[in-house]
């Protein structure tokens, strides 16, 4: 009796061991022809093996590359396709290039920082004090994100001077946006009655 942890080890399992057995007695066959009729026939054997590749595209030429696969590429036969090695199939693209900058404040991230060096070239002082308050509000989401228990609003308005060099200040008089339930909330604006 032979165990199947002596035999040699299947390429594939889906198909099992008679398959297999198949593909290795078709290597051994000398007359191309007959060869190449055996092909198919493990082909077709294959394909009534696992019916759900039939509604795959191109499941034919899946199973003439499992074919190839299984016999190790040594199968001389003429394939009706090309066949895709596994190493080709397999091979992994060129890592991209992550642009790495360095971050003052990581938590704040890279967007912020360049918001903050277009905060400092704004000449009105206006719209200067408006994109502040914007990206206060957005480093108080990043802070709390981060750390809640650093959420600090004198800490985000310490950033913003150190992010300026001192040149922009957010005004004594502006009020946080609320963080409520992990977002921040928009400012309410108050009506004035008459």
């Amino acid at each position: 009796m032979q165990y199947n942890s002596q035999r040699e080890k299947l390429v594939l399992r889906e198909y099992g061991r008679t398959i297999q057995d198949m593909v290795s007695y078709c290597l051994t066959i000398t007359e191309r022809e007959r060869r190449q009729q055996c092909a198919e026939a493990i082909v077709g054997a294959m394909a009534s093996m696992n019916p759900q590749l039939r509604h795959q595209p191109d499941y034919q030429r899946k199973l003439w590359d499992q074919l190839a696969l299984m016999s190790g590429y040594k199968l001389d036969i003429d394939y009706p396709y090309d066949i895709t090695r596994r190493d080709e199939a397999d091979a992994h693209p060129a890592p991209l290039k992550y642009p790495m900058q360095r971050i003052r404040y990581r938590h704040y991230g890279h967007l912020l920082e360049a918001f903050m060096r277009k905060l400092q070239q704004l000449p009105d002082e206006a719209q200067r004090q408006a994109l502040a308050g914007q990206l206060a509000d957005a480093m108080k989401q990043d802070l709390y994100d981060f750390n809640r228990g650093a959420l600090d609003e004198g800490k985000i308005r310490a950033d913003i001077m150190a992010y300026t060099d001192g040149t922009v200040q957010l005004s004594d008089n502006f009020r946080f946006a609320q963080v409520t339930a992990g977002r921040v909330q928009e400012k309410s604006r108050k009506k004035k009655r008459k």
